[in-house]
């Protein structure tokens, strides 16, 4: 079995675990629930790797860091349950297990699996959404929306469509039930990884809000990043220079749109 296949069957097989929890503890309080699926979804991933990759390095939320994996040339990343207040409220689709694999600095392989909505999407061919229409629709967290989702939103006429995890909100994106993600709160690696993966492998862009490559070492429990991914538009637009300045996100003041086949950028300038 191939590593897109490995992570495709881990997350699906996680996914299928944490419906059973949800199931078992549906009459115990929330907590309990998000402790047992936290719990149940990380031993079962831990263990399937350790048996079906056993020289790679595992890096998980729920996991002890093992500084091993600061020398090893393979890691699998992992969130075992992303979304953990959504899976504790019954009936909620929004949550998600997050299957990567990093490997020579890059990302080579991942999976987001959609447990509740029956979904798992995986590496190397992800289907890419249809071409947008009407006004963009920017995903955004439930809690909060960041100051500059609400720019975006403002700039390109746009609507709020609140979500739970990071990969409900990408796969939201590839689905083609929302257009634009975009996140200045920062993640820790387990949180961006898979849901980069699946989003490249459909054809949309992925990268820091300044336009800079998302990446990741493997090698950082701590990584946290800010990006965006985006899906497919009808009409082509080119970004400024200032996309590729770097350094700390302005203030947005002016939001473009650069469409490369189904990607498109949204710059802060």
């Amino acid at each position: 079995m191939d590593d897109h296949a490995l992570a495709a069957r881990l997350a699906t097989e996680a996914g299928q675990l944490l419906l059973q929890v949800r199931q078992e503890f549906a009459d115990a309080p929330a907590s309990e629930r998000k402790s047992a699926g936290d719990k149940r979804s990380h031993d079962f991933l831990m263990q399937a790797l350790a048996m079906q990759r056993p020289a790679d390095a595992v890096l998980s939320e729920e996991g002890a860091d093992d500084p091993v994996r600061v020398r090893s040339a393979r890691v699998w990343i992992i969130d075992p349950l992303d979304g953990t207040r959504e899976f504790s409220e019954l009936g909620r689709e929004d949550w998600a297990v997050h299957v990567a694999l990093w490997q020579t600095d890059e990302l080579v392989a991942g999976a987001v699996a959609l447990p509740a909505q029956g979904i798992t999407l995986a590496t190397p061919r992800v289907q890419p959404p249809p071409a947008a229409s009407g006004r963009p629709r920017i995903v955004v967290s439930r809690t909060r929306a960041p100051a500059i989702a609400l720019a975006v939103r403002d700039a390109l006429h746009g609507t709020l469509v609140e979500m739970g995890s990071a990969g409900a909100k990408v796969a939201a994106v590839v689905q083609g039930s929302a257009d634009v993600y975009v996140h200045a709160g920062g993640q820790y690696e387990w949180d961006s990884a898979a849901p980069v993966a699946v989003a490249r492998s459909a054809g949309l862009h992925a990268s820091r809000i300044d336009g800079s490559p998302w990446c990741t070492t493997g090698r950082i429990r701590s990584f946290r990043t800010w990006w965006y991914a985006a899906g497919s538009w009808p009409k082509p637009y080119w970004p400024s220079p200032a996309l590729r300045t770097g350094g700390s996100i302005p203030a947005i003041r002016k939001a473009e749109l650069c469409k490369a086949g189904k990607v498109f950028f949204v710059a802060a300038q």
